[in-house]
Order: C-alpha cells, then structure tokens, then sequence
C-alpha cells in the first residue's frame, strides 16, 4: 500500500490550494472530498445570459500568495484567470435614512460625509494620544467605538463585518478577526500612528504585490476551481463518503467508502480542512470533551440571492455594491453589483444584483419561504435601488447557506489553543479550514499555501 506525504480531507478552496501548493514542493498528496464536486461553496452558474455565484462573489488581492497562486495557475493553463473589479465601480454605498451615501475614501470625503457624526470627525483627530486596549478579548464594535466614536461603529462597522461575516460587531473580536488592525494598535499605541509608520517603512517585493484589489476570476469564481482541480488529476478522489481518520503506528489510516466500495489510505500527515462541526465525525477518536472548543464555534446562515433586472439609461450604479447598518432596520445585509465590477456577468442592457440576507442577527431568513424571500428583494429593487414599480425580475435564484460564515468570537482563543494541543497530542495531524486563520478568499489561499508551517504553531503564535 503506497503511503503518502499527506492525505488532506475536503476538497474546498482550502483544501485543493493546499494539495497544488505541496504537489509543488514535490510531496506525495491525497485529497479526499465527500461529496461528488470540488470548491465547497465555491459555485458559478449560468443561466438567461447571466453568470452569477451561489456563493463568495469575490476576493481582495490581501496577499502575494494570491497573485502567486494565479500566475501559477494562468501559466499551466495558459488561460488568463484573475480579473480585477473595474476601478469605475469601487465606490463602496452605505444605506443611510432611505438613501445611499458613498464611503468616504479620503481627507477631503471623510469630512463632508453625513455617515459619521461631526462631533467623531473631531474626535478623529485625537485619536494618536489615546490610551492602548488592554483587553484582548474586545469586540470590534468596542475598540471602534472607544478610538473612534459611536457613528463609526453604526455607519462603517457594523455593515462592514455584516458584508464580511454577517456576523455582529458586538460579539466579533478585533484580535481574531481583524489581527492587523489589532497589531496597529498595540504595537504603535495608535491606528493612524501605526499606518503612518508602516507607510513609512515601505513594502517589501513580495508585500507590494498585495494591492488590496477586488478580484474574481473570468468566468466566476468556479474558474478556479476547474483550475486547481485539472492541475491536481488523480490526487482528488470525489464522493468519498464516511470519511474517518485515526493515528496508527506512527502513520494515519484514513478510511471510506466509494462507489460502495471500503477503502483504506495511508499517509505520513493527515490534513483536515473541513468545516468544524464536521470534525466529530472525521476524527472519531476524539472525545466529546476534546471537540467541545471547536464544535461550539458559532457559524452566521446566510441566503444570497442572484437578481437579472432590465436596466434603464438613468440607472449606472457605477459602485461595487452597498451595505446596510443594522440601525436602519431593513430586512438585508447588502446588495452587490457584479455586472458593474465584471465583464460578462449580464447581457447587454441587463444588471446582475446579488442580495444577501440573514446573518446571525437575522437567523430566521434562512428559513423564509421563496415567496417570502422574493418578496423583501422585490421591495429593494424598487425602494432602495430605483427599478421602476411593477418592472419584474428577469432572473431571480435562492441559495441558502444554513453554516455559511465562522464567526470569531470570544471563545476563538479557546478553541485555537486546542487545536495546538490537539495537535501536538496527535503528531501528524493539522486541523485547517476557515476555523482558523480567517474566512475570506484570501485567507483560504494564503492558509493552504503554508501548510507545513502553520502545522504545530506555539502558543506564543496567538
């Protein structure tokens, strides 16, 4: 029986990058997915002439192991995968008492803005002498409001971790979720101080790659996927069902069941990237007791639903999308627009809208019927966003994500920890996936590519 470098468990984003990034270090590699497709939430359908996600719409270019990761995959390809989000629609809206207002973006937008109160646009500008957080367990909302002001937390917090994690800023912590802008504050005593000196210091070849630039990839997201997935061949094994690992002698015996057949791999390393209530039925010789840190991880539900709407010469929304603050009292999260950001995403004279809903402060939609759900879109499309009454949706698909999003609360520093004892109890074993490390694209990317290192972290690494 042959005995692999590593046998990785789940085939999303996480999982196949890193399959790809081991195969380039020469390592013999397995990757096991459950079900009978690669890329977990990962989807791109098309349908009327619209090409719209079920899933992540888009990516932010946070790191050089992204671009790294498409260059790699655009030269066996020889197709040209990455594709920025037209700079024409980076404006960012937030819904404010029935209107949309622009996201500052500077000096100047900042102080005329009517997001923020004026009373925080002075409180601003002393925001370098105030005193370092001490507790680091604080809430974003909590460290936003204590630097900055209440307004900042209703108007520019509270809707960007809604658009992240559809989670609540008041339960979010900084440390865990934002770590930079944390670092920024303890290591400087300041945000601005701190962006001021790492302006100062410069970026390194490999930083400046990292150009914060909205990504997806021509032909959805799913491209990717389709990408990774050919360049691995016959390192992934699809419906792999009843997927179980246990330590043995020194190696790992993974067991399962495909085309109604047992089978037994062996490996040298054991690589899980699968979701954390998963994890029970992956790792059976754990103990209730041992899980309970990583199984009580709260994840956010989430619908998205993909609108194609007849536009009108008056309508150019010219903007990446919109969020809504929980203050306002509407019924969604936000609203993007990817047929303003992405060539082909819409036919001629048509817009391609993705609505969200849900989030943890709004668990119930996932549950709503369709009718219900077309309903609240149908209500925004008109009030909020200008279709005209009675003009009806050309395109209108549901997805809903009952465990969409990790929500990195307070009780992540518990369960990071045990993920470090669990695997230094277990040598050989490396529990990834968005657990850890953050959700978004990138993260994803930047976690599979440094596999090896992050296996067996200390506790000083927190």
């Amino acid at each position: 029986m042959q005995i692999y470098d590593y046998i990785i468990a789940g085939a999303g984003l996480t999982g196949l990058t890193t399959a790809y990034a081991l195969r380039k270090q020469g390592k013999t590699v397995l990757l096991l997915e459950a079900t009978a497709r690669t890329g977990g939430q990962i989807r791109t359908y098309a349908e009327k002439g619209y090409l719209f996600e079920s899933g992540p719409n888009t990516g932010v270019l946070a790191n050089a192991e992204v671009v790294d990761l498409f260059a790699s995959l655009e030269q066996e390809t020889g197709e040209k995968l990455l594709e920025i989000a037209n700079p024409e629609a980076k404006q960012r809206w937030i819904w404010k008492q029935g209107r949309w207002e622009a996201l500052p973006h500077g000096g100047k937008s900042g102080l005329r803005t009517p997001l923020i109160a004026l009373s925080d646009k002075f409180r601003l500008l002393l925001e370098p002498w105030r005193k370092r957080g001490t507790n680091p367990k604080e809430s974003i909302a909590e460290t936003t409001r204590r630097r900055l002001g209440r307004s900042y937390v209703d108007y520019f917090v509270d809707p960007f971790i809604s658009g992240i994690y559809a989670g609540d800023s008041e339960r979010i912590v900084t440390r865990f979720a934002l770590p930079k802008l944390y670092a920024l504050e303890q290591n400087h005593g300041s945000f601005i101080r701190g962006a001021i000196a790492k302006k100062r210091r410069g970026k390194t070849a490999e930083e400046a790659k990292a150009t914060r630039e909205v990504f997806s990839a021509r032909g959805g997201m799913e491209a990717v996927v389709r990408a990774l997935t050919k360049a691995l061949g016959a390192v992934v094994q699809l419906s792999c069902q009843h997927l179980q690992a246990r330590p043995s002698a020194g190696e790992w015996e993974v067991c399962f069941v495909q085309a109604g057949e047992e089978r037994t791999v062996r490996g040298k390393r054991f690589v899980t990237t699968t979701p954390a209530y998963a994890l029970p039925e992956l790792l059976p010789f754990l103990s209730a007791e041992e899980l309970a840190p990583l199984t009580a991880l709260r994840y956010a539900p989430v619908v998205q639903v993909a609108v194609g709407m007849l536009t009108h010469p008056w309508q150019n929304f010219g903007a990446f999308g919109g969020l809504v603050p929980s203050k306002e009292k509407e019924r969604i999260l936000g609203v993007l627009f990817p047929s303003s950001c992405y060539a082909g995403r819409a036919p001629e004279g048509r817009a391609l809208c993705s609505f969200f809903l849900g989030g943890v402060k709004h668990p119930e939609m996932v549950e709503l019927s369709d009718e219900a759900i077309r309903a609240i879109v149908t209500d925004a499309l008109h009030r909020m966003l200008g279709f005209p009454a009675g003009q009806e949706m050309e395109l209108c698909q549901i997805f809903r994500h009952p465990r969409a999003i990790p929500q990195y609360e307070a009780d992540s520093e518990e369960r990071l920890l045990q993920v470090l004892a669990l695997e230094e109890k277990y040598p050989g074993l490396t529990i990834a996936g968005n657990l850890k490390d953050g959700v978004g694209l990138a993260n994803r990317i930047w976690q599979g590519c440094h596999i090896e290192e992050l296996h067996g972290l200390t506790q000083a690494s927190l």
